[in-house]
């Protein structure tokens, strides 16, 4: 009997409670009152039990009714959401979005934005890679992001589309006892070929045989950011770093900026744009996301 039970009679149940009467609960679904009285009679049957007590003026909640009013509440509300869920696939919003970050993107702007789709698209699960370089774009060539936020590598494959985000600034820095560092002034090609600099490793193959940046025949090579930066302040070597990173190191003295003559764009910025396939575009909650990143 109970696998008989229908959406109609769990709305009708909660009305008649809400209400407080099966007249109220009438007008408020536009039926008579004489469907209402049926449609929660026939509900009794089926579950075996009184919900109503009807000896008084106005029908009372039996104390069966009262323990299963949270539970067809409960029902409702889920029936509810999935006909809204089912409303957005059916418009074209992604069951699940995943999407590559640069490791060079600020944290706190990607932080926001996440933070922000949570409340805008509660039932789409956000799925986040975040990598530099080629790492960032080999996810989406594989089919396993739909949007890639690239940076640190500066081609946009050809087969991709591409949204400009923004400018993330950036600073050639060492710590202050390194020896660039005592230069204090604009350091030439020979003068850095002497030191070890320190540059991010693409852990896909996208970039191989490939340099981006290195201006030093000493080079040490790091797969993770935040280990880049830790080096660059014990003082391991010189590098490029995005300047939110090292804004209070900067300030506090920990490490001080660098000025290259023989590479004078090296440490200006990096250009943030978000691509898809072009055959793949993202859907409306893909769009919001890219949309939300971009830095006024």
């Amino acid at each position: 009997m109970l696998d008989g039970l229908s959406m109609d009679q769990l709305r009708t149940f909660i009305a008649a409670a809400d209400e407080g009467s099966f007249s109220a609960a009438g007008r408020k679904l536009r039926r008579a009152q004489s469907v209402v009285s049926h449609t929660l009679a026939n509900l009794e049957l089926q579950v075996g039990l009184a919900l109503f007590d009807r000896s008084g003026r106005y029908p009372q909640l039996t104390e069966a009714g009262r323990a299963l009013l949270e539970s067809a509440r409960e029902a409702a509300n889920s029936m509810d959401a999935f006909k809204a869920r089912a409303r957005m696939l059916a418009g074209g919003l992604e069951p699940e979005l995943a999407v590559a970050v640069d490791v060079m993107f600020p944290i706190a702007t990607l932080t926001d934005a996440v933070k922000a789709f949570h409340h805008q698209f509660p039932a789409t699960p956000l799925r986040l890679y975040v990598e530099a370089m080629g790492a960032v774009v080999q996810p989406l060539l594989d089919g396993r992001c739909r949007i890639a936020v690239i940076g640190s590598l500066p081609d946009i494959p050809a087969d991709c589309a591409s949204d400009y985000l923004a400018g993330v600034p950036s600073a050639i820095v060492a710590a202050p006892e390194h020896p660039l560092a005592k230069a204090r002034r604009a350091l030439t090609r020979a003068e850095i070929n002497k030191h070890v600099q320190l540059v991010l490793t693409d852990r896909s193959t996208l970039t191989a045989g490939r340099e981006f940046g290195v201006m030093s025949q000493h080079v040490w090579r790091l797969a993770d950011l935040g280990a880049k930066h830790a080096f660059l302040r014990a003082g391991l070597g010189w590098g490029s770093m995005p300047l939110h990173m090292v804004e209070q190191d900067l300030a506090d003295g920990t490490l001080v900026r660098l000025s290259l003559r023989a590479h004078p764009l090296l440490g200006t910025a990096f250009s943030m744009h978000a691509i898809w396939l072009k055959d793949q575009p993202p859907g409306p909650a893909g769009r919001w996301f890219v949309d939300r990143l971009k830095c006024d």
